[in-house]
């Protein structure tokens, strides 16, 4: 009897170490979702990335694993590469910049892309743009015989435009030149847009954001009835 008394702490060994292993369990769990989280970001030469970059992120990789969003297949080959905040009026806008190779994909979704990402980013209005390369006039240098349009500053910059205000389109354009030689660009968007009302709360948003973009001025407005 006295052997078996000994013995029996012995047996109570193995319960107590699981006891002390499941915090470590449980910890587990919530590490793959930052590290899958963080297979979203592409930062150029592995520089590492901010504290809103990871929340973004986040963001899209928690709607990219809802089972009820219904862009969730299209979201697994969308990241960014960027991301950054900009006061206008009183509220902030999160501008999210993505390479250019899944920018297909991004204008695709981008009216629902834009409208989850809102609900998670308390209401700030989210603008998508794609990274592109402007070449300027020693491109020859770079090994290039011919500059692709695409390349030049005025089509990156009208391209844009375009990014800024998507998906609504964009119905036409007009250059103002005051009398002192500055250039105010007015916008009209496309009356038939179907998220009108909501857009419109966005117009001083888009004319902030390709400010800080291009730092050209740019007014946005919806045709006059």
């Amino acid at each position: 009897l006295a052997q078996a008394s000994r013995q029996e702490p012995r047996r109570c060994a193995p319960a107590h170490h699981r006891s002390q292993s499941e915090p470590s369990r449980a910890g587990a769990g919530r590490r793959p979702t930052m590290f899958n989280a963080r297979k979203k970001i592409l930062k150029e030469k592995g520089a590492a990335p901010s504290e809103l970059e990871e929340e973004v992120a986040k963001a899209l990789f928690d709607i990219e694993v809802s089972p009820s969003s219904d862009i969730k297949a299209d979201l697994r080959d969308v990241y960014i590469s960027s991301a950054q905040e900009l006061e206008v009026k009183n509220r902030l806008a999160l501008v999210v910049h993505v390479p250019f190779r899944v920018w297909k994909t991004v204008r695709k979704i981008q009216g629902r892309l834009i409208r989850e990402l809102e609900k998670k980013f308390n209401k700030k209005h989210v603008v998508f743009v794609a990274n592109r390369t402007i070449l300027d006039k020693n491109f020859r240098r770079k090994g290039l015989q011919v500059r692709p349009r695409s390349r030049t500053l005025t089509s990156v910059h009208e391209s844009m435009l375009e990014d800024v205000v998507g998906p609504t389109e964009i119905f036409g354009k007009r250059t103002r030149i005051g009398v002192d030689g500055s250039k105010l660009l007015k916008v009209i968007l496309d009356p038939k847009d179907k998220d009108k009302e909501n857009v419109e709360a966005k117009l001083a948003t888009f004319s902030a954001v390709y400010k800080k973009l291009t730092n050209k001025e740019a007014v946005f407005q919806f045709p006059e009835v």
